[in-house]
Formats: structure tokens, C-alpha cells, sequence
């Protein structure tokens, strides 16, 4: 056995760890840039395709709004739901009432956060779509004419 065996092993393994990282962070929660961006994206695609066809395209789960645990959804001002990446049976619905399970009025703040500050983070509990559980979420909303365009990660 040479000496360049062992440094040759080291550099195949650590070839193969780079190959494999993109995969296994593809795999994972998404971030807070990421959910900036996403939402910067949406708002702008929104502004370019009109509401209609924007609104269809955030709540299609195959859409280019929907990656891993992160997606966006679309909520009047009036707590109805425009468009949901998650779960399009949610849209037309009126939410405002809708609380988390620490009984935060979620979608109430946002709107009342929506309407003060128009960009904003809030937190509160959701079920994470990839997990299937109850999870911390953090979501960034940026107001948009009368909706807010929100979308979040998982802690």
C-alpha cells in the first residue's frame, strides 16, 4: 500500500460528499431567503400574469411556487383565501377566524400586519406539508394591492 492510497480514498470520499450535498439539502426545510425570494417571485409574477392565471399557478403543487416544505399562499385582506400551494380546497374559503393550536388567530394578525406594515415575518404553528405534523412556522407576507402574499419555512 503507497502513501497515495489513503489520499486518493480522501479525495474520492470527499468528491462523493459534494455530490451528494446539493441532494441532501434539496431535501431539507427551506430557509429565509428562500421564502423571501419565493414571495418576491410570486408578487412579481402576479403584477406580470394578472391574478387569474398567477393565482392558479401559486396553487398548482407541480408549480414553479412550490419546492419542498415551502410554498406560497394568497389571502384577501378580507381573510378569504385567493390561492394556497398547499391546499387549493382552501381557496374561496374565509379564514379569519382560523387559529393555530395555541389558539393564535393567525390569519387575522396577518391581515392586521398586512394592513400596518406590508412587509412583515409571523409566527405561529402549521401543519408542515411535507412532515405531516404540527410544526414552529415562520412566514414572510408582502402586501399586494388588497391580499397578502405570504410564504414560509419550517423550524
Amino acid at each position: 500500500m503507497t502513501h497515495l492510497q489513503p489520499n486518493f480514498l480522501a479525495a474520492a470520499v470527499a468528491a462523493s460528499l459534494c455530490l451528494l450535498a446539493p441532494a441532501a439539502l434539496a431535501a431539507g426545510n427551506a430557509t429565509q431567503a428562500e421564502a423571501t425570494a419565493m414571495v418576491k417571485k410570486g408578487v412579481a409574477f402576479i403584477k406580470a400574469n394578472g391574478k387569474d392565471k398567477a393565482y392558479a399557478e401559486i396553487s398548482n403543487k407541480q408549480g414553479q411556487f412550490n419546492d419542498r416544505d415551502l410554498y406560497l399562499v394568497v389571502y384577501g385582506l378580507d381573510g378569504v383565501v385567493r390561492a394556497h400551494g398547499a391546499n387549493e380546497k382552501m381557496v374561496g374559503k374565509n379564514l379569519m377566524e382560523l387559529k393555530d393550536v395555541d389558539g393564535k388567530a393567525f390569519v387575522k394578525e396577518r391581515v392586521e400586519l398586512a394592513s400596518a406594515k406590508g412587509t412583515f415575518w409571523q409566527d405561529y404553528k402549521f401543519t408542515n406539508p411535507v412532515t405531516k405534523k404540527i410544526e414552529p412556522k415562520s412566514a414572510y407576507c408582502e402586501k399586494l394591492d388588497d391580499t397578502a402574499v405570504c410564504g414560509g419555512i419550517y423550524k
